[in-house]
Formats: structure tokens, C-alpha cells, sequence
């Protein structure tokens, strides 16, 4: 299954407002915001067979029982406009093989790499076995793309016994190397989460990576050029493209893909109809750059970013987008005690559509596991030390009303093994997610693993002074890590088990990776035990 609710009429409204923009909103679009400019002349297409065409790599994506996404983008000159690619359209060959030697093609055919979508190309392939692995590469010409490997779900009624999956988030090109995505690709996991911060909008800042000072990296992304320059930058890394190809990706975005903080309509660097073209620019130029499908391509500043995908009776997914509907961080956002506007209970987090569609889906499910794939962290997290209480209002809990509207909600369903997966915070926190995070006492009605970054932050340590800080002030917390990474979960019917997968440095290339903890959860038993 793959469903998504309704774009609430809010959304419709915006909508509406977006595509009747005038002055400085227009003048964005007329200069490149809504449409590519630039790229090689339609003379000179004879020479485009001959320049490396798959310099992004490929990736697959969403995986159902009987399909996959299959993503590539033709960029013989990825950070030109257009990818230094003609005005044209250009068909692409594609394959699938259940062997990685290509012998046994079980399915392919033709699609076309169109300019209007930075020749990037999606292919929706359906007819597949479920649960099987598959190999799968393009072709333009004579040249072959690198091969990718990806795996399907399960059928809905099969009774898995267990399934590998990564999540992470946060990746910074400018603050580090991406020696944890190299380690997440030498793991062979059947599904990989990415749930959030893939680019980051503003210039780099910091000249940790070679090239961090050329213009590319510095410039905030604000036009569809600059997004897609900015994405090209990212999927030009090894590591990341190796990480792609070896397993499908399920994914959902933050902040940063559009810029940091927005909330629905607002952010305070421009005016509604103004930031909603830039909105718009960032939601296509991750949509382009993504594995996912035609269901999930935005129209203008709306995108139908939640969905739920199953693997057969032992995982359900939802993934969640906590960005496009909520309301605008309480008291202007930052650190703030508790308050009338983050308790207020009208606010939200997910919008009212999204959350019914959750907790609905939530009270029908029969898998094993009940998983919200998501942004940041659920659990309340008290960042002051002593009596008083700080907390972030960019995260739940902002948004008092809607974490106890769905932990109370899939408490009174009865929601078996509900798990939150989140990222955001760069740094590693996982918890028991509390009916009343204000009395210890309360009943943990799910359990949550927040990943640290990739990369954002640098090398960081095992603690810093805000880390003991969250441990000693939020009983509910049982680990913390301030290092980059990403977890490595296994699932099966009697336990879920996290392998916080930590760097020893990412500011310099060859860091190391290893386990830092291996947390449990046991079937019918919410709460993080140390394995």
C-alpha cells in the first residue's frame, strides 16, 4: 500500500495565491526561479554521447511489493546550468536484472530524460516479484551507467521474519566527508531512510571539504538553478552515490531542502507570496533529484509528502512531513520554557488531515512494528540545567498538542511497538516516549531513536556539555552521543535492535567506523534497553 490523504484546503488556498504572485515574487520566477536557464547549445548535442553522462549515479526508491522507482540524471557538466546538458529531450534505456551480470533482464524499456526536469528520470517499474533483490542501470548511446542494487517489499500478508533497514539524516557537504555513508553501503540493508536535510540551502561557511570555497558552495540556493547546482554538488560524492546504490530509499524532508525553519507559509527572510516561489523551487528540485514518483511531484508549493509503505505483516512506515503544515514555531521560535502558545492545543504539527490519516492508519495496522518515519524528536527534550525548563520550539515539543494527540492516540488504539525514527537534532538521542513527559511515572507508549548527522556539526565527541545536560534533566532519555553517523536496525518479530554507527572524525578523510551502543526494544515491551 501506498497512500496518501488529501491536500488540505488550506494548501489549495496557497495554491492559489501562488500562481497569482506579482512584483518582487514574479521577478524571482522570471529570473530563473521557476525555470532552468542556461546549458549548451541545441548545435552542439553531436558531442554529448561523449562526455560522461551518469556523473550523479543512480539510485531506487519506495519499494512495494511489485515496484520500485528507478532515478538517474544525465549531467555531463553537473554544476553548469542544466547540467551543461542540450535543451532536448533524450531517451534513456533502462534495465532490470534479478543477477548483477545482466543475464537474466527482467524487465526494460525506454524513458525520456526531459530539460524541463534537469534531465533527471523516474521510472515507476512495475511487474516485479516481492521481496527479491534486483540490479539495474541506464543507458544512453554507448554509454552504461553504474549499476545499482535494490529489493522490494514483501507481500502484503507475508509473515517476514525479519528485515534490515538505515536511517540518518543531516549531511552537510561543506562540514565533513561522508565516511558514514560509505559504511552504510558495505552493510546491505533491504531499505535505507533519509529523513531529512539532504542539501543545505545557505553558502558553506566552513572549508572543510576541498572546493567548499568555490561559488557553487557558497551561494544560498533561492532560484530552481541554484537548488539543482546545490544538488549536484551533494550526489557528486562517492560515498553518498555508493549509498544510493545499494539498497532502495525511502525519503522525507526538513528544513534545509527549502530553508532553515520554514514553516508552511512562513519564514521571516521574505514575504508569504515570495517565499512560497522559493518553496516551490526547493520542493521541485528535490523532487527531481529523488527516487520517488510521479504521486509525489509537487504542483507549485504543495507536495504529497506522506505516504505509508508496508513490509508484509512485520513493518508498517509512515512517513511523515512535519514542515508543509504546521504552524509557526511558538515564541518566535528558538529556546523557551513551556508556554500558552506551545501548549495551545489548536496548533500542529503535521496539519489536521495528516494526523487523522496517521492515527487511521495507525488503529488498522496488524504488523508487528508501527514505524513514523520523521524529522526530529518526539520526546521531550529539556536542554536547561537545574529547575528550570528550556525546551526547542522547533521541535514537538513546539507543538504540545499534537505529540499528545498522537502518542495518546495510538495509546487509546492500542498501537502495537509503535518506533519513532527521527533526525535533526545532530546528535544521537534515543528515548521512551511518555504519555506525560511531565511525571516519570507515566506509561512509555512507544519508543524512539533519533540519529545524529552525517556530517553537519563535524567531528563532534562521545558527550558534550548539552548532551549530559539532556541525559541528567529527561529521565526518559537512555543514550545520548554527540558523533556523526547513522543507525543500522535490525527488525524481527520478537525484537527491534539499533546499531548507532558513529565516526571517529569526518572533518578529514579514512575516519573509522564502529558501534557506539546497541539498543533493544522488545516486542510488546515499549521502552530502550541496552543490548
Amino acid at each position: 500500500m501506498n497512500d496518501t490523504s488529501s491536500i488540505p484546503a488550506a494548501a489549495a488556498a496557497t495554491r492559489r495565491r501562488f500562481v497569482t504572485v506579482t512584483g518582487a515574487a514574479a521577478a524571482l520566477a522570471l529570473t530563473g526561479a521557476l525555470t532552468g536557464t542556461g546549458g549548451a547549445s541545441a548545435a552542439s548535442g553531436a558531442r554529448v554521447d561523449r562526455r560522461p553522462l551518469f556523473t550523479l549515479g543512480v539510485a531506487s526508491g519506495d519499494p512495494l511489493p511489485d515496484a520500485v522507482v528507478l532515478w538517474t540524471r544525465l549531467a555531463p557538466e553537473p554544476l553548469a546550468p542544466f547540467g551543461g546538458m542540450d535543451r532536448a529531450t533524450v531517451p534513456v534505456r533502462w534495465e532490470v536484472s534479478e543477477n548483477e551480470s545482466f543475464r537474466g533482464v527482467v524487465r526494460r524499456g525506454t524513458a525520456h530524460a526531459r530539460p524541463e526536469y534537469a534531465h533527471t528520470v523516474h521510472v515507476d517499474v512495475r511487474g516485479l516479484r516481492p521481496w527479491r533483490p534486483y540490479w539495474y542501470r541506464f543507458r544512453v548511446g554507448s554509454q552504461i551507467s553504474p549499476v545499482g542494487r535494490t529489493r522490494t517489499a514483501p507481500a502484503p500478508g507475508d509473515r517476514l521474519s525479519s528485515m534490515t533497514l538505515a536511517f540518518a539524516s543531516c549531511q552537510a557537504w561543506f562540514e565533513g566527508f561522508y565516511t558514514a555513508h560509505a559504511d552504510l553501503a558495505g552493510r546491505e540493508h533491504d531499505v535505507v531512510l533519509f529523513l531529512g536535510d539532504y542539501i543545505y540551502e545557505f553558502g558553506a561557511d566552513k572549508g572543510i571539504r576541498p572546493g567548499s570555497a568555490d561559488p557553487h558552495a557558497m551561494r544560498e540556493t533561492v532560484t530552481l538553478d541554484d537548488y539543482r547546482e546545490r544538488y549536484a554538488l551533494y550526489k557528486l560524492d562517492p560515498d553518498l552515490q555508493a549509498a544510493h546504490a545499494s539498497a532502495p530509499w525511502v525519503v522525507t524532508m526538513d528544513d534545509h531542502e527549502v530553508v532553515d525553519n520554514w514553516a508552511d507559509e512562513a519564514h521571516p527572510s521574505a514575504p508569504p507570496a515570495q517565499f512560497l516561489v522559493r518553496r516551490a523551487n526547493g520542493f521541485r528540485a528535490y523532487w527531481e533529484h529523488m527516487p520517488l514518483r510521479m504521486a509525489q511531484a509537487p504542483d507549485g508549493p504543495d507536495m504529497p509528502l506522506h505516504r505509508r509503505l508496508r513490509y508484509g505483516t512485520l513493518a508498517e512506515f509512515s512517513i511523515l512531513d512535519t514542515r508543509q503544515y504546521r504552524s509557526d514555531q511558538a515564541m518566535g521560535d528558538g529556546t523557551k520554557p513551556p508556554n500558552p502558545e506551545s501548549l495551545d492545543p489548536a496548533r500542529t504539527m503535521t496539519g489536521d488531515r495528516q494526523e487523522r490519516w496517521l492515527l487511521d492508519g495507525l488503529a488498522s495496522s496488524d504488523a508487528r512494528w508501527n514505524v513514523l518515519g520523521q524529522q526530529t524528536a518526539m520526546a521531550r527534550l529539556d536542554t536547561v540545567a537545574g529547575t528550570g525548563v528550556g525546551v526547542p520550539m522547533d521541535t514537538w515539543d513546539g507543538y504540545e498538542g499534537s505529540r499528545r494527540r498522537i502518542l495518546g492516540g495510538a495509546h487509546e488504539r492500542g498501537v502495537r511497538n509503535l518506533v519513532s525514527l527521527g533526525g535533526d537534532l545532530h546528535r544521537s538521542v534515543a528515548s521512551d516516549l511518555k504519555l506525560d513527559f511531565e511525571d516519570p511515572r507515566s506509561p512509555t507508549v512507544g519508543s524512539e531513536f533519533v540519529g545524529t548527522s552525517i556530517t553537519s556539526g563535524m567531528d563532534g565527541m562521545d558527550h558534550d556539555e548539552g548532551g549530559l545536560t539532556l541525559l541528567a534533566e529527561n529521565p526518559h532519555i537512555r543514550f545520548h552521543n554527540f558523533q556523526r553517523g547513522y543507525v543500522s536496525c535490525r527488525i524481527t518479530r520478537e525484537e527491534w535492535t539499533a546499531d548507532y554507527r558513529v565516526a571517529d572524525r569526518v572533518t578529514t578523510p579514512g575516519g573509522r567506523m564502529s558501534t557506539r551502543a546497541r539498543l533493544v526494544v522488545e516486542d510488546g515491551r515499549p521502552g530502550i534497553q541496552t543490548a
